[in-house]
């Protein structure tokens, strides 16, 4: 831990750091091909829409013996329809068969209870109607072009309008990712993966909005000197907040990655799945692009602007001065060395110490009281 403390000083100092700037051409050819791979996914796989957007219905049993795989064949059969059947905690099935009304619903119940050996009133159905899931589908896309406007209000207000771009952009990315990644996976899409949507935006703008708050600091004044271009002062605005992100991407992972792994994956706990997967790749994928993808996007917007590029002549044509008056010093110091080698050994050049003199020492006013001489 203190290695890494050490690190982050340095990384915020200037010390040490990374090009991520220079290198922002890989990065969004890496942005490009995983946003190209989830389009792919989701264009071919499609989403697996769950019964709360389809409609149909749910049935939940007491504790049973029957597997899950055989009590989803027995609704299969009954319904007609493909079922999806999950554990529940208290040994008990949930069973989803959607495109079902209430009359299908009966009967499903009914066989459900022959096959499984469990009483008819046992069984708990609930019907879900598609107009209900098409309802919440709506207000949730309403709700995300809501938070999209807002926060490109927000960002072009406190910083400018070439950062609130940015961003939109790397929202727009995170997105796409998740997203696909749902197509590819296969998981299916509830309430909950809706929920973990929209809460993975907050946590990626957030790492965003930080490195943009240190590169807003560092650049005040910055056309008044020639030391540094944009380009340069955001890579430093990402290297002195890089420690910061990482820390706050991991420790929110930890708990998200339990919730998906152990929580969703050995217990089979459905609704952890769709919120905990919608969280651990956003939160992912949100980190990424706050590094990866706006910081370096507002700095090619930035280069763009008139004042930039001749910030940035200035700044490289006085380190073409400074080369060019180094070098010709550089070469005199090599011909001095030369010469040196050239001479005998005994000689030295004016004005230059070739060791101990070989002088007496004068021992003036020691010994003896100052100012008096004998």
């Amino acid at each position: 831990m203190s290695k890494l403390g050490n690190l982050g000083a340095k990384l915020y100092r200037g010390e040490v750091g990374y090009d991520f700037i220079g290198k922002r051409k890989i990065w969004y050819g890496v942005s490009i091909l995983i946003t190209i791979t989830a389009i792919v996914g989701l264009a071919v796989r499609g989403l697996n829409m769950g019964i709360e957007f389809e409609g149909g219905a749910i049935f939940t049993t007491p504790k049973t013996s029957v597997s899950a795989q055989k009590a989803e064949e027995y609704a299969a059969d009954a319904s007609g329809h493909p079922a999806v059947v999950q554990e529940l905690g208290s040994g008990g099935l949930r069973i989803q068969v959607a495109g079902v009304d209430t009359a299908k619903s009966d009967q499903i119940k009914a066989e459900l209870s022959k096959d499984m050996d469990i009483k008819a009133d046992d069984i708990n159905a609930d019907l879900v109607g598609p107009s209900w899931g098409a309802s919440i589908a709506n207000k949730a896309w309403q709700g995300l072009a809501i938070f999209m406007v807002l926060v490109v209000i927000y960002l072009a207000i406190a910083f400018e309008w070439r950062m609130a771009l940015a961003a939109l952009v790397a929202l727009i990315h995170d997105i796409t990712i998740t997203v696909g990644i749902y197509a590819l996976v296969g998981f299916e899409v509830t309430q909950g993966t809706v929920i973990g949507l929209l809460t993975i935006l907050g946590y990626s703008l957030y790492d965003t909005v930080v490195v943009f708050d240190s590169l807003k600091e560092q650049t005040k004044g910055l056309e008044k000197q020639t030391r540094w271009t944009y380009s340069e002062v955001a890579n430093r605005s990402i290297n002195s907040t890089l420690v910061r992100s990482i820390n706050t991407t991991v420790v929110a992972l930890l708990p998200v990655g339990g919730l998906l792994f152990i929580g969703g994956g050995f217990l089979g706990a459905g609704m952890l799945n769709d919120i905990s997967l919608s969280l651990f790749v956003g939160l992912a994928a949100g980190a990424y692009s706050s590094i990866f993808i706006a910081t370096p996007l507002v700095a090619d917007l930035k280069e763009r602007d008139p004042k930039m590029k001749a910030l940035k002549k200035r700044v490289l044509a006085k380190r073409a001065a400074a080369a060019a008056k180094a070098e010709p010093a550089v070469v005199g110091h090599q011909a001095d060395a030369s010469e040196d080698d050239a001479e005998p050994e005994d000689a030295a050049p004016a004005g230059a110490a070739t060791g101990p003199r070989n002088q007496p020492v004068r021992n003036r006013g020691r010994g003896r009281p100052s100012g008096k001489r004998r």
